[in-house]
Formats: structure tokens, C-alpha cells, sequence
């Protein structure tokens, strides 16, 4: 069992050794063992190696990317683990949409370079230093990125994949699962219906 009160001094001091290295930091105690970290860009390759080699976040235990097009920004999201003080620390800063480019952390840990050759070829950002940003899940892609928020999902599904026949009289899943449980269907799920993609 975890001693709350032991826990509770180890963010507290993981914050505190934070904010006295990186002044600039916004750090937020998201909940209990979940501290979120936003850096200007520039500082998350140090802060990344401080918090691997000086505060025991030793496992890189994700590495992801948002798309927010309405800042024309990418946000890239670090996961970082302390076994020795049980504390994910979320790693966060954003880049340009325009200039999507980033440098490598394969040097901290290995398994970066996959998760970078994933967001490149899904995002399309440029991970400076990593070589091996070639083809990776997509074999013989030629559109734009598919998990950029301007990729359109059913215009390319329309244009690449078709109705089997004996299909025509498909049941929407949704409405399914509606009748069988009386729940209602909200209205951001409807416009993904089977009816509508047609």
C-alpha cells in the first residue's frame, strides 16, 4: 500500500526541484502521483535529461502529439515514470504547425526513436538527429498526415475503400446499442453515423 502522506512530500519536492532548475515553468499537481509540466520548447530536451538523470524519472512510458489547428500549433506530451517515487510526470510543450520540427530524444531513451518515426509519419513532424524517420506504418502514403486534424478521414475512406456487397442493409451500431439500451445517441456521435458517411 502507498503512504499518501510519503507520496504527497515526493510532488511536493519533485515540484519544488522543478521550479528551482526551470523558473519558467508552468507545473500543475494534475491529482494525486500526476504532476503536469508546460516548457517553451527549447527546454524540454534539458528538462527531459534533468528529469531522467537528477529526479529518477528513468521511464519514458509514452510519447505523443495533439494537433491543435485552431492555434496552428502541435503539442508534444512526454509521459515520464518514477519507480523509485511512484510520480508520472506529463511533459508538455507546443510547436509551429507551419514548421513542424523537433529534435531527437533517442539519446535519453531508446524507445523515443518509435514513438518519433510514428508521430512523424502520422503528424508529419521532423525529428532533427533521427535518421531512421523513413517509412514506417504507412506503406506507399501519399496525402497529407493522417492524424492531422485537416486529414479528411471519410472523404479518404469514400475514395479508397467500398460498400461489400450484401451490405446495403447494414445496421448503424449506434442505433443498435440505443434500442438494446434505451440510452440516447449525443448529437457529436450522430454526425459519424453509418448513414452519414454515405
Amino acid at each position: 500500500m502507498i503512504n499518501m502522506n510519503k507520496n504527497l512530500y515526493n510532488e511536493n519536492q519533485t515540484i519544488e526541484e522543478i521550479k528551482n532548475t526551470f523558473h519558467t515553468a508552468e507545473i500543475k499537481l494534475q491529482r494525486e502521483s500526476r504532476i503536469i509540466v508546460k516548457l517553451r520548447s527549447d527546454l524540454i530536451p534539458p528538462f527531459l535529461s534533468y528529469a531522467k538523470n537528477y529526479l529518477a524519472f528513468n521511464h519514458l512510458a509514452h510519447f505523443s502529439c495533439v494537433d491543435w489547428i485552431e492555434d496552428n500549433e502541435f503539442e508534444l506530451v512526454y509521459l515520464l515514470y518514477s519507480y523509485e517515487k511512484n510520480i508520472v510526470v506529463i511533459a508538455k510543450t507546443r510547436i509551429s504547425r507551419d514548421k513542424a520540427e523537433f529534435v531527437t530524444i533517442k539519446h535519453l531513451w531508446r524507445q523515443a526513436e518509435t514513438y518519433e518515426r510514428e508521430i512523424h509519419e502520422m503528424f508529419g513532424i521532423n525529428f532533427t538527429g533521427n535518421d531512421r524517420l523513413n517509412e514506417f506504418i504507412l506503406e506507399d502514403w501519399d496525402d497529407i498526415p493522417p492524424m492531422r486534424r485537416d486529414f479528411n478521414t471519410i472523404q479518404f475512406a469514400k475514395d479508397n475503400f467500398y460498400t461489400r456487397p450484401g451490405r446495403e442493409d447494414a445496421q448503424d451500431v449506434r442505433e443498435t446499442i440505443t434500442k438494446k439500451s434505451g440510452e440516447k445517441i449525443p448529437d457529436f456521435a450522430k454526425e459519424f453515423s453509418v448513414r452519414n458517411l454515405k
